[in-house]
């Protein structure tokens, strides 16, 4: 079922939003779509393809050649990065710490690659198709007027941002900004460097969530199949990391990997289910409220008729990864129990319909569309 329902505060995209969801459903009678004009959309999406963090601990590994860094001639974008306040950009140390890691062929460690690029292309591609053909909702070059575009401030998502850019305004000859913040002010992931409160929960649950019934039975299984010695530090997520980049460049270290890939998925959002404990809503608060509160506030302003034109944007775009879209579709009641890909969206989009002037919201995740209704309690989210 499709439904529609007046959007409030951010309790329309908040924790506990999707309990009452059946609720207002039958509550509420079906909204003519043909009378919701957009007005704005916010983009949530996750960098395309990369090289993995940390190698497994293999004899025969995977090698990473420098030439799966190409890059393909659409996706040729320029752009210039700078802090929130406009200053020059900040200092990655996400960076430099990956530059550290040599990988077997000679690629850094969390590299976005030529498939990468053309995933976020792809990306860009559907958003222009979605609106600046369907419908002329954008202009069909780079207006900073119009959008606003923010990223991590780490390289791969920079430059996955310019994919998405290219993809979107094609043939833009202007150079875009792409805002970024300072790693220790962060909030587009979970910031464990500034948050102490969420940074003891996770260590402690992490080492908890091991010792849970069949992880870490399947864990040795998997580890003895692969090849990894059980006293190499290596969990499901290191797992995981491998098993979907090299499924994504064709590539393959161990055979046992592919087999077990089910599994490892499963094990690893199994693990970070445990460690974010989805009844803990102050942990999820933490992990993605202040991140909830910057799309809340874009909402507000954009439904607040004292708003001046300069105030608002008609899209957001917003470059993320696994860490923030995890606990954000949990927050939203939307999760489907699997590892958020790579190059994966999840979109806002506020209407307003013609006659009543009633504002209406419409989530977007993977290719799903789920309408939703606006709970009238609101939910405040804090970071520590």
């Amino acid at each position: 079922m499709r439904v529609w329902a007046p959007v409030g505060v951010l309790a329309s995209l908040a924790y506990c939003f999707h309990q009452r969801r059946v609720a207002l459903a039958e509550q509420r009678a079906p909204v003519d779509r043909n009378l919701l004009e957009l007005k704005m959309v916010q983009v949530v999406f996750r960098h395309g393809a990369r090289s993995p963090l940390k190698p497994l601990p293999l004899e025969d590994q995977v090698e990473w050649n420098p030439k799966l860094l190409e890059i393909p001639p659409q996706t040729r974008f320029e752009y210039t990065v700078a802090n929130l306040a406009g200053g020059p950009k900040p200092h990655s140390h996400y960076d430099t710490e990956y530059h550290r890691t040599v990988l077997r062929g000679g690629m850094f460690a969390g590299q976005l690659t030529k498939v990468g690029m053309q995933q976020m292309f792809a990306l860009g591609e559907r958003l222009r198709k979605n609106y600046v053909e369907d419908i002329p909702f954008l202009s069909p070059i780079y207006n900073p007027q119009e959008v606003f575009v923010r990223s991590t401030n780490m390289f791969r998502n920079l430059e996955s941002t310019r994919c998405l850019l290219a993809g979107l305004f094609q043939r833009q000859k202007e150079s875009v900004i792409i805002h970024t913040d300072e790693a220790i002010s962060e909030v587009l992931y979970p910031n464990y460097q500034s948050c102490w409160s969420l940074r003891e929960k996770t260590r402690g649950r992490k080492k908890a969530a091991i010792s849970q019934p069949g992880i870490l039975e399947d864990l040795e299984k998997v580890k003895a199949g692969v090849g990894i010695a059980d006293s190499d530090n290596v969990d499901f997520f290191i797992l995981l990391d491998n098993m979907v980049a090299e499924e994504a460049h064709s590539l393959l270290s161990s055979p046992a990997l592919k087999r077990f890939a089910q599994l490892i998925e499963q094990r690893a959002v199994d693990m970070a289910l445990y460690m974010l404990q989805q009844e803990d809503r102050e942990s999820i608060q933490m992990a993605v409220g202040p991140f909830l509160y910057i799309l809340e506030g874009n909402l507000l302003k954009a439904v607040d008729p004292s708003t001046p034109p300069s105030k608002t944007r008609k899209m957001y775009l917003y470059a993320t990864h696994d860490v923030t879209l995890l606990p954000m579709l949990l927050a939203l009641g939307i999760f489907d129990n699997k590892w958020p890909p790579f190059a994966v969206d999840l979109t806002v989009e506020l209407y307003q319909h013609q006659e009543s002037k009633e504002w209406f919201v419409r989530l977007s995740y993977n290719g799903s569309k789920y309408q939703e209704a606006a709970p009238t309690s609101s939910v405040h989210w804090t970071s520590s």
